[in-house]
This record gives structure tokens, C-alpha cells and sequence, in this order.
């Protein structure tokens, strides 16, 4: 064998060497990153399923943004807000003021409840 062919296979061989060494690093890099991203998304899934889990509450189709801030404390107004959007939630101020949130699928809900209380009352309530 000839110098040449020894020395192309020692090269090849050191390529080969190197480049197994590269892909186990980059794959534990990319397994680390992976962890730290998944993480991050979990807080905001976690937010979310939260504040699902008050606005689907059978006794409320409404909460109070106070509310949902309290129960879901650490975040910021806004950062909550984009939560409830998340959601599927809508915002609406009541009369007074105050910043209330229903989700969409809840809206025929609050309709029919409504309508309901319409006609409990009666046409002929005078006195209203």
C-alpha cells in the first residue's frame, strides 16, 4: 500500500470520527433547547387551561377580569388578556365599568338564559 492511500484513509477516517462526534453534540444541544421550549409553552398551556376552567364554569357564563387576575396571578393585564383571547373568550364592559370575559361557545347560553328571565317576568308587570 502506498503512502498516499494509508494517509486517505487516516483522513477519512479522522473526517468520519469528527463527524459522529458533531452530530452527538448537536443532537444533546438541540435535546437541551427542546426541554427549555417546551417548558416555556407549558406555563402558557397551563394559563389557559386555568382560565378555561373558570369560564366554562356551569354556575357562571361571566367572569371578572379581576377575577380571572386574581386566580391567575403573575401575569400582566395585557399578557392575561391575549390568554383569554387563547381561549376563545370575548371581553365586554358591564354599565359600570368593570371588564367582564365569556367565551364564545357560551354566548347562546347567555341568550336562551336571558330570554328565559323575559318571559318569567311576564307582559304584565306593570310595576317594572
Amino acid at each position: 500500500m502506498s503512502i498516499e492511500v494509508i494517509n486517505g484513509i487516516f483522513a477519512l477516517g479522522g473526517l468520519l470520527v469528527g463527524g459522529i462526534i458533531t452530530w452527538l453534540l448537536q443532537k444533546d444541544r438541540l435535546i437541551k433547547e427542546h426541554t427549555v421550549a417546551i417548558e416555556a409553552i407549558k406555563t402558557d398551556y397551563m394559563a389557559e387551561k386555568t382560565a378555561l376552567y373558570y369560564l366554562n364554569h356551569k354556575g357562571y357564563t361571566d367572569r371578572s377580569f379581576e377575577l380571572l387576575s386574581k386566580r391567575l396571578g403573575g401575569f400582566e393585564d395585557n399578557e392575561l388578556r391575549k390568554i383569554l383571547v387563547r381561549c376563545g373568550a370575548v371581553r365586554y364592559r358591564r354599565d359600570d365599568g368593570t371588564e367582564w370575559w365569556r367565551l364564545l361557545s357560551r354566548s347562546e347560553e347567555v341568550v336562551k338564559k336571558r330570554k328565559e328571565e323575559r318571559e318569567n317576568l311576564g307582559v304584565d308587570n306593570k310595576d317594572l
